[in-house]
């Protein structure tokens, strides 16, 4: 336990500084360089928390609706948090005074596209809106869902592909996973860590797909 104690530490200082660093940047036009996703701790760290969620079968959908989880909201000066996370995961960014991406390259980690343009870039949450009210949002307060909804300081937030966001929808690691298999170590370390910072459930497939996306960051 002293380990793990040791380890979260470490990373979360690391993750810190991350933080900090994406803070330097004004609201005035721009141009930034490519940061990423939030570091999610190694696969280690990822698999102990995965074996301290609980497993239980999905909540109803009753009465859920994205409205319940406000985003985007303003971050720095004018910039919401789609426009903070377009900045922060493309390369050679530049945006206008109302913080608008007008140019820069993005690379989706799902699928490995490199896109041109805003407009083709969506912001994913890593676990998404609906999976979440099922496994345990469905009793949060709307200030925790808000929360949720615009994490920048863990790794829920990630620009990536129009088309793989829209192919992933609200689904679980058991049902969907990226494109890309290399990418399946940082996506389950991520989704791990999210899940258990906020404390959510998961279902028996979905910890089994995790277990299996973690074994690979041994490859």
């Amino acid at each position: 336990m002293r380990g793990l104690v040791i380890r979260r530490n470490r990373w979360h200082r690391a993750t810190i500084a991350a933080t900090a660093a994406l803070c330097l940047w004004s609201t005035a036009a721009r141009t930034t360089v490519r940061r990423d996703l939030p570091e999610p701790p190694p696969a280690s760290v990822a698999r102990e928390e995965l074996a301290e969620l609980v497993v239980e079968a999905p909540h109803s959908m009753d009465g859920y609706s994205r409205a319940k989880f406000p985003h985007w909201i303003k971050q720095m000066g004018t910039c919401d948090t789609r426009e903070v996370v377009l900045s922060r995961d493309g390369g050679n960014v530049r945006t206008d005074s109302e913080c608008r991406a007008v140019s820069g390259t993005w690379t989706s980690a799902y699928d490995g596209k490199v896109l041109g343009a805003a407009s083709q870039v969506d912001i994913d949450h890593m676990v998404p809106l609906a999976n979440a009210w099922r496994s345990g949002a469905d009793g949060w307060d709307t200030g925790k869902r808000k929360a949720f909804a615009n994490d920048l300081t863990n790794p829920q937030l990630i620009a990536v592909s129009a088309g793989s966001n829209r192919s992933k929808g609200d689904q679980s690691p058991d049902q969907w996973q990226p494109p890309l298999a290399s990418y399946w170590c940082t996506y389950a370390r991520a989704w791990t860590h999210v899940k258990h910072l906020y404390r959510l459930r998961v279902t028996q497939p979905e910890q089994a797909a995790l277990v299996n996306m973690l074994d690979t960051c041994d490859r």
